[in-house]
């Protein structure tokens, strides 16, 4: 798509804080971080919405979703449980979907949240 941002973003044509890259993902840091820990992960391939995935595209979502701990744990909001098993520290995973999702850029994203709480706009 010629004036989707994150189809830039994914052809090098816009800069982004790149955090991990294979030939059909790419994370990057939000440039309006809503937590301590803010990151999307795009697939490289323009798809407007998770409405708009087809079959074809089941194992490019579920690597999507799949990325989500690797990221986490390299950034430190991973879950850890104590001794007493116990969970700390955490993560949020959202797609927004549609106007009424939020959604603002219409290029497929997934948004991973981490870091203390509380985070802004969030519940």
């Amino acid at each position: 798509m010629d004036n989707c941002l994150f189809c830039k973003i994914a052809a090098k044509q816009v800069p982004a804080s790149v955090v991990y890259e294979d030939d059909e993902l790419l994370a990057f840091k939000d440039i309006n971080p809503a937590a301590p820990v803010h990151l999307l992960v795009i697939p490289k391939k323009h798809i407007s919405t998770l409405t708009e995935a087809q079959p074809e595209d089941t194992l490019l979502l579920g690597k999507i979703l799949a990325l989500a701990p690797k990221l986490a744990e390299e950034h430190g909001v991973s879950v850890v449980y104590g001794e007493d098993g116990s969970p700390t520290r955490g993560y949020k995973t959202l797609i927004n979907s549609g106007p009424d999702g939020g959604q603002v850029i219409y290029h497929l994203h997934m948004h991973l949240y981490g870091g203390p709480r509380p985070w802004r706009g969030m519940h």
